[in-house]
């Protein structure tokens, strides 16, 4: 069976992405596939630095996939408009209010995000400060990834529609009906996006969130097949 490691929601947390890594370094299929199931911003004060991480691992050369997620899409949506509001937020928000995490991300690029500031000030700055290089990468994520066993995707397949028409609303957003079928896709879905305490196996599918953007740590799996085990410092777990 052929091993590959995933690693959910990152948010910004550029420790525990080292320590992720880390992990999958010390593991005997280290050499295996690694695919990052997107949202590598927000939240978290260094999302600046993971995306650098990430793109010079891609550039070594190292057999990383990494998806676009919901908070990814915001921020370039964000740089072409500083009034977008995504209408799959559960509430009308800015990409810099707090419960998204824009304004970490921006304050991770240099940008000041005083909230007393014009934001047509933070924008333009932004704008300035977020290279080229970043944004051409993050909108050149793709959006699935798919193995002989496994079918990778930042939040999950809209029930009943085929892969190839699946539309990149649900890949990158969706929570139900998804979370709650139990159809068998053929495939273990994996994905992250909706924040557990801990990764999760189900029968159908893996979430890899464990909530990292909200302090918890990024525990990073090891997939055998349907077989799922999660990555810490004594080695592997069974999940």
């Amino acid at each position: 069976m052929q091993p590959i490691f995933a690693v959910g929601d990152i948010h910004g947390q550029l420790d525990e992405l080292h320590k992720a890594l880390d992990h999958i370094a010390r593991d005997p299929d280290a050499e295996a596939p690694v695919v990052f199931t997107g949202d590598f911003v927000d939240r978290g004060p260094q999302s600046r630095e993971v995306i650098e991480l990430l793109m010079q691992g891609q550039a070594e050369g190292k057999p990383w996939t990494c998806l676009m997620g919901n908070h990814d899409r915001y921020l370039l949506r964000y740089l072409e408009d500083p009034s977008y509001q995504d209408p799959l937020t559960s509430r009308p928000l800015y990409y810099t209010d707090p419960p998204i995490g824009g304004d970490q991300t921006l304050a991770s690029y240099g940008v000041d995000t005083d909230p007393r500031r014009w934001p047509e000030d933070i924008h333009a700055e932004a704008l300035k400060a977020v290279p080229q290089a970043h944004r051409d990468w993050i909108a050149g994520l793709p959006r699935l990834h798919e193995t002989d066993a496994h079918i990778f995707v930042h939040a999950g397949l809209r029930p009943g529609v085929p892969l190839d028409e699946q539309v990149e609303d649900d890949l990158v957003w969706i929570r139900e009906p998804f979370l709650s079928d139990e159809r068998d896709y053929g495939r273990l879905v994996v994905h992250g996006h909706t924040a557990l305490q801990t990764p999760q196996l189900y029968p159908n599918r893996m979430n890899l969130d464990g909530g990292a953007g909200y302090g918890r740590p990024l525990v990073p799996v090891l997939l055998l097949g349907r077989d799922a085990f999660a990555l810490g410092p004594f080695g592997r777990a069974g999940l």
